[in-house]
């Protein structure tokens, strides 16, 4: 027990977190909807805050610009292999440019625990 542990502490079996969007194509205005899906890893874990940044990343310059950010605080334990859904929502700024092969938009959220390393997640988005 004390290995898993130790273990979940370095990332190894750490619970995780998945942002389930309901499509992947958006237009610049549109409200999104979705859940942010939790899964327990092998010990019980407590947790400390959800935060999802809404970045536009430029391929030519290699800029990435924060556009929006969502900080969720929380105190949850979760059990060990327990599974939870946070609901989310998103209305996207209206004035965004298309995607394409220079600019590309995506939802970067971190799960932060209490102790150990942090949970990563990234989903890519279009904007037609």
């Amino acid at each position: 027990m004390l290995l898993r542990k130790y273990m979940s502490l370095l990332g190894i079996g750490s619970a995780k977190i998945d942002l389930v969007l309901s499509k992947e194509s958006y237009t610049p205005g549109e409200l999104i909807k979705g859940y942010f899906f939790l899964k327990g890893g092998t010990i019980e874990q407590q947790l400390k805050r959800i935060d999802c940044d809404f970045v536009r990343i430029r391929e030519a310059g290699e800029e990435e610009a924060i556009l929006d950010s969502t900080t969720i605080l929380t105190s949850t334990l979760l059990q060990s292999e327990e599974s939870n859904q946070i609901p989310f929502s998103f209305k996207l700024p209206s004035e965004l440019l298309p995607s394409g092969s220079e600019t590309t938009y995506r939802f970067k959220t971190r799960l932060h625990f209490k102790e150990g390393v942090k949970s990563i997640d990234q989903d890519l988005i279009q904007i037609v």
